[in-house]
């Protein structure tokens, strides 16, 4: 990889947020430079590169950062025209891909809360409510069941989809919420299920150990925050 091209992804391996960025640089087959941030102590790479909101993902290609993962998914996909296009080229298709990008950034924050709820059955509620209006639309989107997936096809959705629910498994395992349930979100979690057969994409969610290792630390250090 030349200097004159030259791309880095400043990220922490858990983030879901670089998680994102990571899945479809390597969907594209884009060579890339990966620096592990430690967001307790920032690097001045990234205090740099994202001066503003001094948090990962930030993407450094040629010297130049593009920072937050959504606008940075465009860019990779704008900028490379090679591997799959993580958009439609048709406006109005794109439209709705972009839509339901953003609502499954909503259907994920509200996931993610429930790890530090203090009411977690309303919290719950929520995802719950969250996650019936996704399973609906994707049903429209994809009204044959759930997409034909290749690693030549794989799309926005597939990467936010996998990002969004590949570590369920160790998420219900530590926090004793069925986040996804095949008899509720059926559409989903065989889309999930078959995203992670693909070794592009497998290799790239955190070991399911590491991950149920790191939540109960911090569910440990949230209720003793939540008891002070």
């Amino acid at each position: 990889m030349g200097e004159e091209n030259k791309v880095t992804l400043h990220g922490m391996w858990l983030s879901p947020y670089v998680k994102r960025v990571e899945l479809a640089l390597k969907v594209k087959g884009i060579p890339f430079e990966y620096i592990e941030e430690d967001l307790s102590n920032k690097s001045p790479l990234l205090l740099k590169y994202n001066p503003i909101h001094k948090k990962v993902p930030v993407l450094v290609h040629n010297e130049e950062p593009v920072n937050e993962s959504l606008v940075i998914l465009e860019y990779i996909d704008e900028t490379w025209k090679n591997g799959p296009r993580l958009l439609p080229e048709d406006p109005y298709e794109r439209s709705k891909v972009r839509f339901w990008a953003a609502y499954i950034q909503q259907v994920m924050e509200c996931m993610l809360k429930i790890f530090t709820a203090e009411d977690q059955e309303k919290a719950c509620e929520e995802f719950y409510e969250k996650l019936d209006v996704l399973e609906d639309g994707m049903k429209k989107m994809f009204p044959w069941g759930s997409p034909k997936i290749e690693v030549g096809n794989i799309g926005l959705l597939d990467i936010l989809i996998l990002v969004a629910f590949g570590a369920c498994k160790a998420q219900e395992e530590v926090f004793g919420v069925k986040f996804l349930d095949p008899q509720k979100a059926p559409l989903i979690h065989s889309w999930v299920n078959t995203l992670l057969e693909l070794a592009v994409l497998k290799e790239t969610v955190p070991p399911r150990d590491k991950v149920v290792s790191f939540l109960r630390a911090f569910k440990e250090r949230s209720a003793s925050a939540q008891a002070q």
